[in-house]
């Protein structure tokens, strides 16, 4: 009879057994599918379980930046995180232009050498890594990554000249003093766009609080950074609409500021990127995050335990 089970379980023609059980790594307890000594119920139940890999709540929130939530199906298990995909797009776009805001090295013009990064890093890989977070059921990131997806698109767009949004200020045929008053009409009407991205990034700060600290920092540093932004496209209204010199210095610290507070940003970024890349290869170490999941409990789980004291 145990000829007969062992010949079965070398189906594959090279000695290895069809099913094992891994869940016991060192080798101890492995049992093949047809072991005739194994009970039929115990056999079934493991495996049923084998496989299945338990994620405690601060390593999920830590892998999809967002509380573990209840989705059905098995996604999760099925495809791989897409988070760190959405964040290394996010990162080759922002940090670059951090640097280039400080005007490193002789860098400027409004991170315009950067609008091939802003296309294909920020706007195509965020869209990409947010629909499939939309397609595991994390509803948080995939708002981040998609919204910010569009950010860097609508960016890009507005530096690339075939899009043609700051020649349309200008009438046909204007004059050089024209042609300066078209600048404050740009740059005064640009200056909105990041005064809402600081509004929507305050939204996303405020849900964050649920996630982690680092999330925590890149969101108030952006929030930070946009409105730095803003002023500094207005100051530069000012400048060249009224010729204020000192408008215009002040315009160029409040890039500056704006560009240190989004290295900031890119910093926290690089950081929750190598947590999670650590955690995702099951490195021996990992690098803390400031869970924050369980810090400010959920709605249903306040619920839940108001129903549970009654």
């Amino acid at each position: 009879m145990a000829t007969k089970h062992n010949a079965q379980a070398r189906a594959n023609g090279n000695g290895d057994p069809l099913e094992k059980d891994f869940s016991h790594q060192n080798g101890a307890n492995t049992y093949h599918m047809n072991d005739p000594n194994m009970d039929h119920g115990d056999a079934l139940k493991r495996i049923r379980t084998a496989g299945s890999i338990s994620i405690s709540p601060e390593l999920f929130e830590k892998m999809y930046l967002s509380p573990q939530n209840a989705v059905k199906g098995d996604l999760r298990k099925t495809f791989g995180n897409p988070t760190p995909v959405a964040i290394v797009g996010f990162l080759l776009s922002l940090s670059p232009l951090s640097c280039d805001l400080m005007g490193w090295r002789g860098s400027g013009g409004s991170g315009a050498a950067g609008i091939g990064s802003f296309y294909f890093f920020g706007g195509l890989l965020m869209i990409i890594g947010g629909f499939l977070e939309f397609i595991l059921g994390n509803t948080f990131p995939f708002v981040v990554f998609t919204s910010f997806g569009a950010f860097w698109l609508s960016f890009a767009a507005t530096l690339q000249p075939f899009y043609y949004a700051y020649g349309l200020y200008a009438p046909a045929g204007a004059t050089s003093e024209a042609e300066g008053l078209s600048t404050v009409g740009f740059t005064a009407s640009f200056g909105f766009f990041f005064v809402f991205m600081a509004v929507l990034c305050f939204i996303y700060l405020i849900c964050s609080l649920r996630t982690n600290v680092v999330f925590v920092v890149i969101f108030f540093t952006l929030v930070v950074a946009f409105g730095l932004l803003s002023g500094a496209y207005w100051q530069n209204a000012n400048a060249i609409g009224n010729n204020d010199p000192s408008a215009a210095a002040l315009a160029g610290r409040l890039q500056i500021a704006a560009g240190a507070f989004t290295f900031v940003t890119s910093l926290a970024g690089w950081w929750i990127f190598v947590a999670i890349m650590l955690a995702a290869l099951d490195f021996p170490f990992q690098i803390p995050v400031g869970d924050l999941s369980t810090a400010i409990k959920g709605m249903s789980e306040r619920t839940k335990g108001k129903e549970n004291m009654a």
